[in-house]
């Protein structure tokens, strides 16, 4: 029988020999890089995601990842000084920032100084040289080691956030995790591990950015352990240039009766794929997850989320909206799975598109997966035009037609961004929408 020889693409040889090159100065001990050896091998042996795997079926990777950008160096004086405005996306909400400039943490332009009782923040690069145990106990536990995407991001990981909260405390302001691309095509893998114990409070920013017309790629994943009776709110804004390739990942493990809500606002990049991996470990545990998608031009983003019920009487509400101009390509694919025993589950999830163009294309994929029969679940789907009705009774009492479909829009996407606790943040991401419906007009 003759041989079977497998192709390898472009971006996937480049990627290979990265690894190889750049694996004997990875930050870690032999524990981390026996960690990067294996996450490699998945990689190597299934190469870039494609049509033909399920859960990329709308995201060909191979495809529209034509080359592999190479490993993002330190950052220099004018990128970090660029860096110094950054994270303007949340206008004047008052945040504490740890800046990541070219995938590297920048401490004089981070907020480093009286860290409030029982918050430990640092550097992943730092940790994983001192072999920080924090890392031994959690990293790579809740990220699913098969996805190419995560195992990619393992064998590479440079740098991120670890963050610790102590049982019990509650921060005054949200952390605000600032990761800025440089003007070179690079690559950056971020990886951020979060671990906040039991009865604390708290809320996470993520805001990803970067220039205009710069084809970089961003590689980020960020693995949070939620404890008991914990409160966490977690906010992941993508606004990146362009001609950007960015792939992000949140693996979440929630504990019992605890709050999470996680929402996420896309923006820009050229292709953008957004995995979220939530897993509801505790009793009753009450969970928000939403998501708000605005594109135009040929912007392609993916949304896909696996919410896994293993402990009983949990609640979740899945909310994702999507706009959609000229020939853009929204994708949502989530899936409740609700394991045996995870009776009194009570899961809904709901997906709209709203389609401002005969070119722009949405789909849709919600799933329901249930093995428990004390449940209630449900989940829906739709995508369509701007009601004509509508519209037409804003014009009708005077309000010109652009400023009538503004309106509408606002309030379709505003149904799930008022899931945000925060008000500042909740206006700081209208005002983005407004924005971006202005450039549109």
């Amino acid at each position: 029988m003759a041989d079977v020889k497998v192709i390898k693409t472009a971006a996937e040889t480049v990627l290979a020999q990265e690894f190889a090159s750049a694996r004997a100065r990875l930050a870690g001990g032999p524990e981390i890089a026996e960690k990067r050896a294996a996450a490699f091998d998945v990689f190597a042996r299934e190469g870039l995601p494609h049509r033909r795997v399920e859960d990329w079926k709308y995201t060909d990777l191979r495809a529209l990842m034509r080359e592999a950008k190479p490993l993002a160096g330190p950052p220099d004086a004018a990128a970090i000084a660029r860096a110094k405005t950054a994270g303007a996306v949340l206008g004047d909400v008052e945040t504490r920032r740890l800046v990541f400039v070219d995938g590297a943490f920048v401490p004089e332009l981070s907020d480093l100084a009286a860290l409030e009782k029982g918050l430990s923040v640092g550097s992943l690069a730092d940790a994983l040289a001192a072999n920080d145990p924090v890392l031994t106990a959690h990293l790579g536990k809740l990220a699913p080691a098969s996805d190419v995407a995560v195992a990619l991001n393992t064998a590479l990981m440079g740098d991120g956030a670890v963050i610790r909260v102590a049982a019990g405390a509650a921060l005054e302001r949200p952390l605000h995790l600032v990761f800025v691309a440089g003007d070179r095509p690079a690559a950056s893998f971020l990886r951020s591990l979060a671990v906040v114990e039991q009865g604390a409070r708290v809320m996470l920013i993520e805001s990803h950015e970067g220039p205009a017309a710069v084809d970089y790629q961003v590689n980020a994943a960020l693995e949070m352990f939620v404890g008991d009776e914990a409160h966490v709110d977690h906010v992941k804004i993508i606004s990146e240039g362009s001609d950007a390739l960015h792939v992000s990942t949140l693996a979440a493990a929630i504990g019992a009766r605890a709050r999470f809500n996680a929402f996420t606002f896309t923006i820009g990049g050229a292709v953008v794929r957004d995995q979220l991996f939530i897993k509801f470990d505790g009793e009753d545990t009450v969970a928000g997850i939403r998501g708000a998608t605005l594109l135009k031009g040929k912007q392609h983003a993916d949304t896909t989320l696996v919410a896994s019920h293993i402990a009983r009487g949990c609640q979740s509400r899945e909310m994702f909206k999507s706009v959609l101009d000229d020939e853009a390509h929204g994708v949502f694919q989530g899936r409740i799975i609700v394991r045996p025993g995870a009776q009194q589950t009570d899961a809904k999830m709901m997906t709209r598109a709203l389609l401002l163009s005969d070119r722009a294309e949405a789909d849709n994929k919600p799933e329901l997966e249930i093995f428990a029969d004390d449940v209630q679940c449900g989940h829906g789907a739709t995508a369509g035009a701007i009601d004509r009705d509508l519209k037409f009774y804003l014009m009708a009492r005077g309000i010109p037609a652009a400023e009538a479909e503004a309106l509408l829009i606002q309030a379709f996407l505003g149904e799930a961004v008022e899931g945000i606790e925060h008000a500042g943040v909740r206006e700081a991401l209208m005002d983005q929408v407004a924005a971006w419906l202005r450039v549109r007009a």
